[in-house]
């Protein structure tokens, strides 16, 4: 009853006449009669529906609009966008607004919300090889999905499989079995990094309209893309399904909001100049004019990759499919980017959801549609198979200082014990006249620049947990051997996971990579006996002995002092096998070894809402912070700067819950983000958590704030390391 109060007479008018005329026309049941009525008039009760909300769908966009901060932004970027912001408020209150106004009127606020300058933004990090957690501190369920920008938010769809929840609670066996659809979630985000979850805009009680059923009766819900139409106002959805009895095929969703429901707007089994019904991989890929594409192959063979057009008048239907590769081979996981005026489309091999190098086709007329290369491998991908994963999707960002593209790798593998809803993200740069893919652990990235940077916890060794082969092999990917044999991969990793390396009496491997200069700690897991060395450019090299152990024991070696270059680390057999796993060479100190600040929580200039305690070991100073189980009890550090600038802020911590503890950073009394302080699997497990401010010189508060009612984690220390220059 509310929602019928809130409406004009404008948008209740056609779904009032075309419910009285559903029921003029249903009638007493005939059977056998008036089948072509029926489906007319289920049409025209959709279509109603569909005008109301898409009314709708505007009001909550300017509701959301209207949170920005003029201040925030630079005038020239705020002028426009207020404009509109003040034509979609009056087409929202006003009843003779056509739907084609109403579309005009979103478009052209997304249009100018996109355009929006911050006048100070921030790096956040991003850290790989662990599930993504929304600002709650759940887990991010995204399989097969991608990042959407809208406005100026970016929206990050993927599809919730009930094997991620077994995978989430013990990652130490496969679920193959469990690709059971529960729901196609999306999260919001300013900055690529801090994920709100939104609403599940499909469930499996998602309608598949004329199809008949439900999304739950489908037998495959796969991979998808959202697109914007500029005509209709809708958000569409194409994903892939197979369905018992329609075949498989294309399910085109559409909603009226980035975050709304979405409903059944087609299916379309079989795109024009596709030699099979459904796809193999696919993923939708808007150009800078604001054109969408649908990037697939075909589905059995997947020799073939295709662009076609989403329909212009709706999105609801691909046109027919311009083939631009081909390889007898198959590939999977198609996806495109553009990046200084050129098209490419990247793919792995066919194999399985398993990790592969990337292959690249680009375009050498700068049409989309246009011819390409043959395949090539990505430079950057093929030392750790692209950071041990298989292409998912790209998210290309137009920042105010350069143009950088994030690559998202799938981790859903047999390698991981089938570890369903990892995504890898690593930069993809413009090199010479090529690109190239930067496989990091840990990095930073600065969404309204497009500037990144290597993260304080970066592992820089590739391969470091032996699992990017996937099956047993004798030349491990990423480690060449210093011998002729003796050297292999085997079941039975470390800490449960399902690959070690194993390195025989007197024979060896080694690996070689690009570092900073700096001061490192190497650490690995090992059983058996050998040593590792690591020697610097210069030559001077650092050797950890390994003593015998018949049990997986936890091995580190510190200050290593390398000089900037090319660093090789050795793994070498002893007395019988060297098995080791779960290598990290970490440089100490962050970005500037030696620069930062610490700061204990039990410290002079530290506040704690709870007790300092001792009773979890492995903590710095004379204890840490246990603060106490409410929303109330914060964490707070008085910094000290040199100077105004910005400094990375490393917050050591342990959560021995199964759940995230979220906290507000706020600095000086502005917020700065949520720090999602997800579970650290015990309460003497510590890992630190890493964020990049802006300080003021001298004094600054540095505090945490828990969002919900566990309160925070326990807190060790703050590391407080001032950019130089």
């Amino acid at each position: 009853m509310t929602l019928i109060a809130r409406r004009s007479p404008r948008r209740w008018g056609p779904l009032v006449a075309a419910a009285l005329f559903a029921s003029a026309v249903a009638g007493p049941a005939v059977p056998g009669s008036a089948a072509v009525e029926e489906d007319t008039t289920q049409t025209g009760l959709q279509t109603a529906a569909a005008d109301v909300t898409n009314a709708d769908g505007l009001e909550t966009l300017v509701s959301d609009y209207e949170t920005r901060v003029p201040t925030e932004y630079t005038a020239d970027s705020w002028a426009p966008f207020a404009e509109a912001l003040t034509t979609a408020t009056d087409v929202v209150e006003a009843d003779s607004a056509s739907e084609s106004e109403v579309a005009e009127a979103k478009t052209e606020l997304q249009t100018a919300a996109a355009d929006l300058e911050l006048l100070q933004s921030t790096f956040a990090t991003i850290t790989n090889n662990t599930f993504w957690r929304d600002t709650a501190g759940d887990p991010i369920y995204s399989q097969g999905g991608g990042v959407f920008k809208f406005g100026d938010t970016y929206y990050w769809y993927g599809v919730h499989y009930r094997g991620a929840e077994s995978y989430l609670a013990n990652p130490t066996q496969k679920y193959d079995n469990q690709v059971t659809f529960v729901s196609i979630p999306v999260y919001s985000s300013q900055d690529l990094v801090n994920w709100k979850f939104e609403n599940n805009v499909a469930t499996t009680s998602t309608s598949l309209g004329s199809l008949g059923g439900t999304m739950g009766n489908a037998g495959w819900i796969g991979r998808l893309g959202v697109a914007y139409n500029e005509n209709t106002g809708k958000y569409v959805l194409p994903v892939q399904m197979w369905h018992p009895t329609q075949d498989h095929g294309v399910l085109f969703l559409q909603g009226n909001s980035p975050t709304g429901a979405f409903t059944f707007g087609n299916f379309q089994k079989q795109v024009v100049n596709s030699p099979t019904t459904g796809t193999g991989d696919q993923t939708v890929f808007t150009d800078e004019d604001g054109q969408d594409y649908l990037i697939f192959s075909n589905r059995e063979g997947r020799s073939r990759a295709f662009v076609s057009k989403l329909r212009a008048s709706d999105s609801l239907m691909a046109e027919p499919a311009v083939e631009i590769g081909r390889n007898g081979d198959g590939r999977e996981g198609n996806a495109m980017f553009k990046l200084d005026g050129k098209y490419y489309m990247s793919a792995s091999d066919l194999h399985g959801w398993n990790t592969s190098v990337n292959y690249v086709i680009e375009s050498t007329q700068g049409r989309v549609q246009g011819d390409y290369t043959d395949y090539y491998t990505m430079p950057g991908t093929q030392m750790d198979y692209s950071h041990v994963t298989q292409t998912g999707f790209f998210v290309t960002v137009k920042g105010t200082v350069r143009d950088t593209v994030i690559y998202a790798g799938d981790r859903w593998a047999d390698f991981a014990w089938n570890g369903i809803g990892y995504n890898q993200w690593v930069p993809i740069t413009k090199e010479g006249t090529g690109i190239r893919f930067h496989s990091m652990s840990q990095w930073q990235f600065n969404a309204t620049t497009g500037e990144f940077r290597v993260a304080p916890g970066n592992n820089y060794i590739l391969n470091p947990d032996i699992q990017a082969d996937r099956i047993i092999v004798s030349n491990v990917v990423g480690w060449t051997r210093t011998g002729s044999s003796g050297v292999t991969n085997v079941n039975g990793g470390a800490n449960g996971s399902r690959f070690a390396l194993q390195v025989s009496n007197g024979a060896g491997v080694r690996q070689q990579i690009q570092v900073p200069a700096g001061t490192y700690t190497l650490g690995l897991y090992t059983k058996g006996s050998g040593r590792v060395t690591v020697a610097g450019a210069d030559g001077k090299a650092y050797t950890l002995n390994v003593p015998s152990s018949s049990g997986w024991a936890k091995r580190e070696l510190t200050g290593i002092a390398l000089s900037a270059g090319t660093a090789t680390v050795t793994v070498t057999g002893g007395s019988g096998n060297l098995v080791a796993d779960q290598f990290s060479l970490v440089r100490q100190g962050g970005a500037d070894p030696g620069s930062a600040t610490r700061y204990e929580a039990e410290g002079s200039g530290a506040t704690c809402t709870g007790a300092i305690d001792g009773n979890h070991s492995g903590y710095s100073g004379t204890g840490f912070c246990n603060g106490d189980n409410t929303d109330s009890a914060y964490a707070e550090f008085t910094v000290q700067a040199t100077a105004a600038g910005t400094a990375t802020l490393n917050l050591r911590y342990a959560n021995g819950g199964t759940t995230g503890r979220p906290g507000d950073l706020i600095v000086n009394g502005t917020r700065v983000e949520t720090t999602p302080f997800g579970s650290t699997g015990a309460w003497n497990t510590w890992t630190t958590q890493t964020v990049t401010v802006q300080l003021r010189a001298g004094a600054n508060t540095v505090r945490w704030d828990p969002t919900t009612a566990n309160g925070l984690p326990n807190i060790d220390y703050l590391d407080v390391a001032q950019a130089s220059g």
